[in-house]
């Protein structure tokens, strides 16, 4: 297979990049060495152009198999065949206090029988726009890129290792027992490797091992569903960054979502609009500490307002806020699905949502964390002012569509959201505030949405003004306590959400066809994983405990083998977009929790 299915493949990571791990043993995508670093695999985007770092055995018609490691984020992947059995062992060390090296570990191992194994490493440097050379020393090969600014790679291996057309390659044979190691690190010109020392590779799993159990073992979580939380959190974590204490969206960019379409994203930013859900999953799961760094990231942003005191939509996980998008023609994308963005435009989109997302974190986080300091909330004034003078805008909507823009529902909301979350914690903490005009702001809103949303003749709430097409990002009102989880309209809402936007428990944004606002592209997507565990969060507030629970168990059967989702679900369940999703995996922790309490109280 030129492509793996996106589902194919696990995640390892060190808190500032990931690789994604093919179930062939194949390393076909990684960033390094931080999240919006350069690709130096990226064969899932071009199988002949992207470079990967692959370990195989040699037994034809094995199965193959991937599994975490209990409460870890070590992957091992299994290849059973009569002939023998062989498994890979892959992690990225984490990095321990004052320590600047990256790198990557890989142990094979035969487990039965007598296997014969084959290794390439052929990284390519910038996207795969930059040559390198290499330089072979004694059991170990290095890769250096033309040019400036980027990472030369080292790579140590306990067996023999030769050079052919610029990639490292091995063949090798191991009896049952026996192992081997290669540990691919950031080549630094000073300095000693820690990798150099006897016992690396056995010492760091164990290391590694330990600091992800030990992680695991700090989450308050006890309801249902336990393992798939867990593996959530895990997931999250390993989208954050240790350094900024930001979370990227998904840690890939290019993975399409329609086959051959043309919606191909880069996801490698932190979004405002993750921030509330992002804060809320971590709350509830104990992780403070966690918290508390991506709440002092939030912080800078609104020290770094506009003049005006608005905002950008995203930022890279440092907070710069340049992310001019560009494409990559020589790659021919996944399965030819072109073109491939690296960057994102939608940067300079005006999405009125984020304020309330923004403010709803704080609130978050000041009711359940730590008070907030007093130049925030100088900062947050200006911004709730900003939203008081522009929330009746057109936008571009939280589905950042590039076509004309409209008055869309959502950002309506998000906007009452902002204005009211800045009452709260005004009153709560006697702060400062101009109420008098924001609770005019906020009823006017309010008032605003009833009557110019509404749909009385079909009994719902609409995705624009003077629309008449349903959006799934709808299913956030109860939720943002805008309207009784069971006020009638709302109800009658999740009604026609369930017969025109569900099919079976997946759940599509929204339908182009039923007049929905004109997205800008062709083709049709999936259904948004995201919006689908919403729905079962509707449903358990709505009272619907069992229909919920049947739909939230449905949405488990597609996860992949290793319990990762990534942004869109094809008709036939094939993962679609760029993979794995944080807002996925938060939306899923969302819904768990409460439906686990809605079920407790109903005594089931």
């Amino acid at each position: 297979m030129r492509y793996q299915p996106i589902e194919n493949y696990g995640v390892i990571g060190d808190l500032n990049t990931v690789a994604l791990v093919g179930m062939d043993g194949s390393i076909d995508f990684m960033c390094f060495p931080e999240f919006n670093s350069p690709t130096v695999f990226a064969a899932l985007l071009d199988h002949e152009k992207g470079g990967r770092f692959r370990i195989s055995p040699v037994l034809p018609g094995a199965r193959q198999k991937q599994l975490y490691l209990p409460d870890s984020n070590i992957l091992l992947t299994r290849f059973l065949s009569g002939d023998g059995v062989a498994e890979i062992s892959d992690f990225m060390a984490i990095e321990e206090e004052g320590r600047q090296w990256h790198d990557l570990v890989r142990r094979v191992k035969t487990v039965r029988g007598e296997v014969r194994f084959q290794m390439v490493c052929e990284p390519r440097f910038d996207y795969g726009r930059r040559g390198h050379r290499v330089e072979r020393g004694e059991k170990e090969v290095r890769f250096l890129p033309e040019g400036e600014g980027l990472s030369a790679l080292r790579l140590r291996s306990e067996v023999p290792l030769h050079v052919e057309n610029g990639a490292a390659k091995a063949r090798f044979t191991l009896r049952a027992g026996e192992t081997a190691s290669f540990l691919l690190e950031e080549a630094k010109a000073t300095g000693e490797s820690p990798s150099s020392g006897e016992g690396y590779a056995s010492s760091s799993f164990k290391s590694t091992l330990n600091y992800w159990r030990r992680w695991m073992g700090r989450s308050s979580y006890r309801g249902r569903w336990r393992e798939t939380v867990n593996r959530s959190a895990l997931t999250l974590k390993l989208l954050t960054s240790k350094t900024h204490g930001s979370i990227v969206a998904a840690p890939t960019f290019g993975l399409p979502e329609t086959i051959g379409g043309e919606r191909n994203w880069d996801y490698r930013y932190t979004w405002i609009r993750d921030a509330s859900f992002t804060l809320y999953g971590l709350i509830r799961l104990g992780y403070t500490e966690e918290a508390a760094a991506f709440m002092r990231w939030i912080e800078a942003r609104c020290g770094e307002l506009r003049p005006d005191g608005s905002l950008q939509v995203m930022y890279g996980i440092d907070g710069r806020h340049d992310a001019r998008e560009e494409t990559l023609p020589h790659f021919e994308g996944y399965r030819k699905s072109s073109p491939v963005r690296i960057g994102n435009d939608a940067c300079n989109q005006l999405q009125l949502d984020i304020y309330g997302e923004l403010m709803d974190s704080v609130y978050l986080y000041d009711k359940y964390g730590q008070p907030i300091s007093h130049d925030l909330w100088t900062d947050l004034v200006r911004l709730i002012d900003w939203v008081c003078g522009n929330w009746s805008r057109e936008d571009d909507s939280i589905w950042e569509i590039r076509g004309n823009r409209r008055e869309f529902l959502y950002s309506r909301l998000m906007c009452w959201v902002a204005v009211d979350r800045g009452i709260r914690i005004a009153r709560k903490r006697s702060l400062p505030a101009p109420l008098d005009r924001w609770h005019g702001v906020r009823d006017a809103i309010y008032r605003d949405v009833f009557d110019g949303f509404w749909d009385a003749r079909r009994g719902t709430f609409v995705q624009y003004k003077g629309g008449t097409s349903i959006d799934a990002a709808t299913l956030l009102m109860p939720m943002v306590k805008f309207v009784s989880p069971v006020d009638p309209k709302w109800l009658s809402t999740l009604g026609e959400i369930g017969k025109n936007l569900v099919d079976d428990s997946l759940v599509y944004r929204y339908r182009e066809s039923a007049g929905a606002a004109p997205d800008g592209f062709t083709g049709i997507e999936g259904s948004f994983t995201m919006c689908s565990f919403w729905f079962v969060e509707c449903l358990s507030r709505a009272g619907e405990v069992r229909k919920a629970r049947l739909f939230f168990e449905k949405m488990l059967g597609y996860a992949n083998h290793l319990g990762l989702y990534s942004e869109e679900l094809g008709p036939s369940g094939e993962h679609l977009g760029n993979y794995p999703q944080a807002f996925t995996h938060l939306g899923l922790i969302s819904a768990a929790y409460q439906l686990d309490l809605r079920l407790t109280e109903a005594g089931g």
